[in-house]
């Protein structure tokens, strides 16, 4: 009986999470937005939260789908948008899953040795703030 060889990759931690966090927080305080961050790992399971509190409730909601898109996609939400429209291939994805997407700037799936481990979402700043956010905590993970 064959068995097919699997490599190890190190999953995504709470420690790790805490860094996205802290890192895209950090950018968005000097930015001078009030962002909430939220980090998945590979199996869509909540490691990491922060919502500022003078950021808008449903900044909160936004963030957790955008890091839903981006781990069920494994794509930045922000280079989605276009396939969503009406007139794009992905534009009865939404309905087809049991849970909201979103397809917004400020998701980003989170790659450990070329494997999908986790994803990031920002929101309540600008969509392009939001990616760029969403970058620089994945930068820091690095």
């Amino acid at each position: 009986m064959y068995t097919p060889t699997r490599t190890a990759v190190a999953p995504l931690t709470t420690e790790d999470a805490e860094l996205l966090v802290a890192a895209a927080r950090t950018a968005a305080e000097a930015a001078g937005a009030t962002v909430s961050v939220t980090v998945l790992d590979a199996g869509g399971h909540l490691l990491a939260f922060r919502r500022d509190d003078r950021a808008v409730l449903i900044s909160g909601e936004t963030s957790t789908r955008k890091a839903y898109t981006a781990l069920q996609l494994n794509a930045a939400t922000a280079d989605l948008v276009d396939a969503v429209r009406p007139d794009g291939p992905f534009h009865t994805l939404p309905t087809a899953l049991d849970r909201p997407l979103l397809f917004i700037a400020g998701g980003l799936p989170v790659h450990r040795d070329g494997r999908l481990v986790g994803a990031v979402g920002v929101g309540g700043g600008a969509p392009d703030q939001d990616h760029a956010f969403a970058t620089t905590a994945l930068d820091a993970l690095r």
